[in-house]
């Protein structure tokens, strides 16, 4: 069973990355998973490419949600990796 990457995309003052936080949290927690968090405030790279997008989350680097976290569709796609 592949243990997949799951990585949120943050910055600072976002009530959205608050209740994402949370919502990434829950998930990975009930897998018994771990997740990272990388701030766009400390990398240019990541600014650029996910500003208008914050919260977002990554599972093994590919764009799975945004904004407002889908735990259900987040909860899937990782069993979908995982199964793999």
């Amino acid at each position: 069973m592949a243990k997949p990457e799951v990585v949120l995309i943050t910055k600072a003052d976002c009530h959205l990355c608050a209740e994402a936080r949370d919502a990434v949290g829950r998930v990975t927690s009930a897998l018994g998973l771990g997740w990272t968090e990388q701030s766009v405030d400390n990398d240019a790279e990541l600014r650029e490419r996910y500003a208008e997008e914050i919260p977002v989350v990554l599972v093994n680097g590919i764009q799975r949600d945004f904004w407002k976290i889908d735990e259900i569709r987040l909860d899937r796609v990782i069993q979908r990796v995982m199964s793999q």
